[in-house]
């Protein structure tokens, strides 16, 4: 008997392909606004967190011209010592402490344009320039 009742236009209860889809639809478009406001936040901590390590690093670097005399080089002479480096007493950094928060290696000058050294952080990008998040940043600003 319940045959015969379906097939005279009764419906079972449930949604359409329709319905279901503009379910998905919506929850897609919400996503995408969550990640946006999301990612904008985590790239902001990237670059105070770029800021913070930025003025670390120049510590370790003027720690290093403490014990040595001079600055190094390169900021590789922070982690392992050079060939004719008295007075040396690292390793002052690690090997990650020499990138930034993005991944990207920080610049370094010796000697430097407005000091004794310039350090430099590019910021999301990695390149000299830009605004916002990708804007640079030197230790002597």
């Amino acid at each position: 008997m319940s045959r015969f009742n379906l097939a005279r236009g009764q419906r079972q209860g449930g949604f359409t392909l329709l319905e279901m889809l503009a379910v998905i639809v919506l929850l897609g478009i919400v996503a995408t606004i969550v990640v946006r406001q999301v990612g904008g936040n985590v790239d902001k901590g990237k670059y105070g967190a770029g800021k913070a390590q930025l003025a670390s690093l120049g510590m370790k670097i003027e720690s290093y011209g403490l014990d040595v005399g001079t600055p190094p080089a390169n900021l590789q002479q922070l982690v392992s010592k050079p060939a004719n480096a008295p007075g040396w007493a690292g390793p002052y950094a690690k090997p990650s402490d020499l990138k930034d928060p993005f991944g990207h290696a920080f610049g370094y000058r010796y000697p430097g344009e407005h000091g004794s050294f310039d350090l430099i952080f590019y910021g999301q990008d990695g390149q000299p320039g830009g605004e916002g998040y990708k804007a640079d940043i030197g230790n002597w600003e």
